[in-house]
């Protein structure tokens, strides 16, 4: 009766309930069964219409403000927390004393910053300058150069510990950065601490974190501009006073910050662009009863703060990137002719393109017939090479105009001196010198890019038969005056054919052993690649005195010209890292860890660092996302038939902090399936964070509401309660136990993280859970 009772005056109170959506919802008995059911509004006439006006959102109640004993209680947390991450993060670090995994390369470039020598990199310059500022403040000059895995530091005299220290502080501060993003998510002191223990306790963040590697600031600086996006929410509701600028204009600053570190930083950007396009998308809605000019404002505010400002601070560290590296070094090879005259020094070879190889023949002829079935010419090969011999001499030689009547006229100049410049547009034959042969391409698959010509060489009978076929046109890549002469070591140039309208092409593709595994060498139908590219190393003529090299003069370049050929450079050969690794792995099997990296290895004492996750906290991490994606739909499904269990701002709260969780969680994983690039198990760490909050988050939620009746949610809105309690004994005890079984696991796995060792073989086995994880010597 009392069930039936309740449900009739439900329905007498469902218009005075549903009138107002922001009033507050009717006390539920907390034993009745009986689920809230959304009743239809009440139809009002037409003159109520015309004089019902909705309010604008008016501000959630933030949190209970703590007592005294619950702010002591969560500083003291956060203070310990902190301290874990340090002492984890900076324990040993100064073993083992060698070069160690990624090392050769981000404690290269630090040196080279010191040495103004030019390099080149995928990544963004801000971490690297980070590095090198710390190696220059204890007094490092760069003199080594991190060659090799397994160097010597102190035989060196390399200051790696304070390097290696700076990294393990931007990793520590990850820990206190996600507590604060969890107590501003309403989550309790347990639950911070619990979050917390994740991260400070996880084998592949602590062992990433304590060796000179860029993915403590990438973590560090990512982590922080969601922190400051946080922030930003709690202050919406003040729109354009001083705070809501201040966090608004810091979120763009972080994502600079990021973004500067790696480009996938890109992923902390779009995550903070799609919870913007859902403000926008509230602020927008007629229900607020706002002028359109505010929600112009809020656009025009937010891409100021979140656009703009981040790609200013972008500029700033390729700014200094420029200044500081003025030197010829290893990366000039990279760079357009251009660019390379902007730095100092002497003359170097730079190679005959961009991969830095020589075009090369020999008296070796492709296979008759390829191990796929696939036919080709039997004709002499035609390659690239790294090194530069005899066999890479190629005469240049003019066209007769009887067989070839475009041929261009000679100047005055070459007709007094009986000698015919290479210039824009001209025409030429181009004859190898050791085999007597000459260039020539037709309508045959190259060896490994099928849709690509293959190109060959013609014995002196055949090339005169297949005149044309060996014609080519020379282009200066950004040259249009055909007056203009091509200079050795200066112009870069597209060896086009006359005949067949393809250019000459070299990728970094290795040809198998009947190739000597150098690089192919094909006619490509797409003109305008780069990797068209070619240079004229070297000339010898006997009526022209070869020019005694002279050191570089300096010359100038826009520094936005710059910055953009960078920037292209640096998608590109990312993109282009599709070789096979033996330590790569698919992004599907992140989550569950079921693959490692070696980072280095010593056979006395069997000890080893191999990055690998707490199996215990990742597996539970994955749990807070697919367990919020679950009930966001059965969410949505009730609703649809007009059941809500949660009331609207207990929803609203869920989507905000959980929510915005996964959608980080996701956007910082899900983009590395659509990658053809070489991936690695580290990718995932800002992703593993993202989901250990949403985890803790959800854990604290269901964990201080599951001994209550699923009335007690919509009564507690909004969130009041909720978001002032701490959990009872009986949830603190859970969390105790989870912490505890982390830190167990962690004690577990430990040896793999500081390279401590093992007694024995036998124990290392037992560390092998999955037979995917490669350890050496088990």
């Amino acid at each position: 009766m009392s069930s039936v009772k309740h449900r009739k005056k439900d329905k007498n109170h469902s218009k005075r309930d549903s009138s107002v959506a922001s009033r507050e919802q009717s006390p539920v008995k907390e034993d009745s069964p009986t689920p809230r059911l959304l009743t239809p509004p009440p139809k009002l006439s037409t003159q109520d219409q015309s004089k019902e006006k909705i309010a604008p959102e008016k501000e959630v109640p933030k949190a209970i403000e703590p007592t005294k004993s619950n702010e002591f209680a969560y500083k003291i947390a956060f203070y310990i927390v902190t301290l874990l991450a340090i002492i984890t993060r900076s324990w040993m670090i100064h073993h083992p004393g060698e070069v160690v995994f990624d090392e050769v390369h981000f404690g290269k470039f630090a040196s080279y910053y010191l040495r103004g020598e030019y390099y080149f990199d995928v990544h963004p310059p801000l971490g690297k300058l980070l590095i090198a500022l710390i190696g220059k403040l204890v007094g490092y000059n760069g003199h080594f150069l991190f060659e090799n895995i397994g160097d010597n530091y102190s035989e060196n005299n390399v200051p790696y510990i304070a390097l290696r220290l700076w990294c393990a502080i931007c990793g520590a501060a990850v820990v206190p950065v996600a507590f604060l993003i969890m107590k501003e998510l309403g989550v309790s002191v347990a639950g911070c601490v619990l979050g917390s223990v994740m991260l400070v306790f996880d084998t592949a963040l602590t062992t990433q974190s304590r060796l000179i590697l860029l993915d403590s600031m990438l973590m560090l600086f990512c982590i922080t501009a969601i922190y400051f996006w946080v922030k930003f929410q709690t202050v919406r509701h003040k729109p354009f006073t001083l705070q809501w600028w201040f966090w608004l204009s810091m979120t763009g600053f972080g994502l600079a910050l990021v973004l500067g570190v790696k480009l996938v930083g890109l992923f902390t950007v779009a995550t903070v662009g799609v919870a913007t396009l859902f403000d926008l998308w509230e602020i927008l809605d007629i229900k607020r009863n706002q002028d359109v000019k505010i929600f112009f404002k809020h656009f025009a505010a937010r891409a100021l703060c979140l656009i703009v400002l981040p790609l200013v601070l972008y500029l700033v560290p390729f700014y200094i990137h420029f200044a500081l590296l003025t030197t010829s070094g290893p990366g000039d090879a990279f760079m357009s002719l251009e660019f390379q005259e902007t730095l100092a020094g002497n003359v170097k070879t730079a190679g005959a393109t961009g991969t830095n190889h020589f075009l090369h023949s020999h008296e070796h002829v492709y296979p008759l017939r390829y191990d796929n079935g696939r036919v080709s010419s039997n004709g002499q090969q035609v390659n690239a090479y790294a090194h530069f011999d005899n066999n890479s001499y190629w005469q240049i030689l003019p066209v007769d105009p009887e067989y070839f009547p475009e041929a261009v006229e000679l100047t005055d100049e070459e007709k007094n001196r009986d000698i015919r410049y290479l210039r824009h547009e001209s025409y030429v034959r181009l004859r190898h010198l050791t085999t007597d042969t000459y260039l020539t391409t037709h309508d045959v698959a190259s060896p490994l890019t099928t849709t690509n010509m293959e190109i060959t060489t013609l014995s002196y009978d055949k090339a005169a038969a297949r005149y044309n076929d060996t014609v080519w046109k020379i282009y200066i890549s950004e040259g249009k005056d055909k007056k203009k002469k091509i200079k050795s070591k200066k112009s870069t140039i597209i060896i086009q054919s006359a005949q067949y309208n393809v250019a000459l092409f070299t990728s970094k593709d290795k040809l198998p052993d009947w190739g000597f595994k150098m690089q192919e060498v094909n006619g490509n139908k797409k003109l305008t690649q780069k990797a068209n590219h070619w240079t004229i190393q070297d000339v010898q003529h006997e009526k022209i005195v070869p020019e005694k090299e002279k050191p570089k003069t300096k010359h100038t370049m826009p520094f936005l010209k710059k910055f953009f050929e960078l920037q292209g450079l640096m998608i590109h050969h990312n993109n282009a890292l599709t070789s096979s690794h033996p330590y790569s792995s698919s992004p599907i099997t992140w989550p569950f860890v079921i693959r490692g990296i070696s980072f280095w290895e010593k056979k006395e004492g069997v000890k080893q660092i191999y990055l690998i996750g707490n199996p215990i906290a990742w597996w539970l991490s994955i749990i807070g996302p697919l367990f919020y994606f679950a009930m966001w739909l059965v969410d949505r499904i009730l609703l649809r038939r007009g059941i809500d269990d949660f009331g609207p701002a207990v929803r609203q709260w869920w989507d905000k902090s959980i929510g915005f969780m996964c959608i980080a969680w996701l956007l910082h994983w899900i983009p590395f399936f659509l990658m053809g690039r070489q991936l690695f198990l580290h990718h995932y760490m800002p992703a593993y964070i993202f989901s250990t909050i949403a985890f803790a988050t959800l854990f604290d939620f269901l964990g201080r509401t599951f001994m209550k009746p699923l009335s007690y949610i919509p009564k507690t809105t909004p969130m009041l309660k909720w978001h002032g309690g701490q959990g009872g004994t009986k949830y603190m005890i859970t969390v105790m136990v989870v912490i505890l079984i982390i830190m167990g696991s962690f004690y577990y796995f430990m040896p793999f993280c500081y390279g401590t060792g093992f007694p024995d073989v036998p124990t290392l086995r037992t560390r092998k859970w999955f037979s995917t994880w490669d350890f050496q010597y088990a």
